[in-house]
């Protein structure tokens, strides 16, 4: 049963930023549960939908209650669009999660859309004897010495309600019980894992796809998931630096991600042809009807820039109340980090920030979307990075480009 939910003085800045947070952390996990089978990992999922309509529900109150005049309706009006928006998106999570809890139907292939060198992500629930029971994340120090980082802590409180940490810090000191997601490669994964729960790590194994068709559509979901991530970015992006020119890139990723779609139903169908069970594809049709309910998502946070009413400044407070942010940097000719790649680079362990695409430059404009150590920079690429305010400082010297977005 939902929990009740009344009207009460909240500071509609901290809903709107913890809005933030969950909305990318439900994407995150939801998929993360579709590609590792984990039904721990959708359940998860389902309990941060729940929490995602309280708040929605509190900012929504509170918005209705500051509206005096046409004027206050005028600059609040795109602040609803970007409280309904962080709905959509954790619906289409949900979505996405009962693919798993509900059995829909999802090919064995979905398993080798995870390439060895990219991270899982697992939930580990701290063992009442575990070594990490009473010690700080920094104390711990497992993202330097295991490469591995709690993204998340769903915690018990005395009252029984479960809270959850979006944001965990060095200063976050683990308890029993706690249910920690934690991202990373296999191996550092494998030690964080049993050193919490005393359990084996097991890896789910992976299956080639059984046609061309089903390959196409497998590798078409992924650069959706990939892409639909990296529309919510630079919305929120958009929204902190009232930037249009940020605005009309999620736009164009939006439309990206309906023509994908639209071919991956075409893949999907010639593929039931040649399996033996077609309602084992049902799966494919619903991620990729998630993620484009995702990236539409994306386009209405960023709308009220688009349409020339600006972000209004709680929006904006509220991105940056995040722990990371978002730039989009130029690679000038000169730059230190052009003509290499990005494992020579090693970006992410000298600034702490992680380029999440590149936007080539030329007469077709084309997105590099998650690239990898082998990826090459070259002069006039468009970095969209995400990290610290310190790193992205950094990453800009570097680039030659002391800009963070185009106004």
């Amino acid at each position: 049963m939902a929990p009740d939910v009344a009207y009460e003085p909240v500071s509609v800045k901290d809903v709107l930023s913890e809005m933030k947070d969950t909305a990318e952390l439900l994407i995150d996990l939801s998929y993360s549960a579709v590609l590792s089978g984990s039904d721990e990992v959708a359940e998860e999922v389902l309990a941060l939908e729940e929490r995602m309509d309280v708040l929605q529900l509190q900012a929504r109150m509170s918005l209705l209650m500051a509206a005096r005049s046409p004027e206050d309706a005028e600059q609040l009006a795109p602040v609803l669009g970007v409280v309904g928006a962080a709905e959509k998106i954790a619906d289409a999570a949900g979505d996405i999660a009962k693919i798993v809890l509900e059995e829909i139907g999802l090919p064995d292939a979905m398993r080798a859309a995870i390439p060895e060198a990219t991270e899982a992500l697992v939930r580990a629930t701290v063992a009442d004897d575990a070594d990490y029971v009473g010690r700080t994340l920094g104390a711990i120090n497992m993202e330097t010495e295991r490469g591995v980082r709690a993204i998340a802590i769903r915690r018990a409180s005395e009252t029984g309600k479960r809270a959850w940490i979006t944001n965990p810090d060095k200063d976050t000191e683990l308890r029993a019980g706690d249910a920690l997601l934690l991202r990373g490669l296999d191996e550092g994964l494998a030690a964080v894992f049993e050193t919490a729960t005393g359990e084996p790590y097991r890896r789910p194994q992976a299956t080639e796809p059984s046609s061309a068709d089903l390959e196409r559509a497998v590798d078409s979901i992924v650069t959706m998931k990939d892409m639909s991530e990296l529309a919510v970015d630079l919305a929120y992006g958009s929204v902190l630096f009232d930037s249009e020119a940020v605005a009309e890139e999620v736009a164009e990723l939006e439309a990206e991600v309906d023509a994908l779609k639209s071919r991956l139903e075409a893949w999907t169908l010639r593929a039931a042809g040649r399996v033996d069970d077609p309602v084992e594809l049902r799966g494919l049709v619903h991620l990729a009807a998630a993620a484009e309910t995702i990236s539409d998502a994306a386009l209405e946070i960023s709308e009220g820039v688009l349409r020339g009413l600006g972000a209004h400044p709680v929006v904006a407070a509220a991105v940056e109340e995040s722990d990371e942010v978002i730039v989009r940097l130029t690679v000038a000719d000169d730059a230190e980090i052009a003509d290499r790649t990005l494992g020579d680079l090693e970006l992410a362990t000298e600034t702490g920030m992680r380029v999440i695409a590149i936007r080539r430059p030329g007469e077709a404009q084309s997105w590099v979307v998650s690239p990898d150590a082998a990826t090459r920079l070259t002069a006039g690429d468009v970095l969209v990075a995400k990290g610290t305010r310190a790193g992205a400082e950094r990453l800009s010297a570097l680039a030659g480009d002391r800009r963070e977005f185009d106004a």
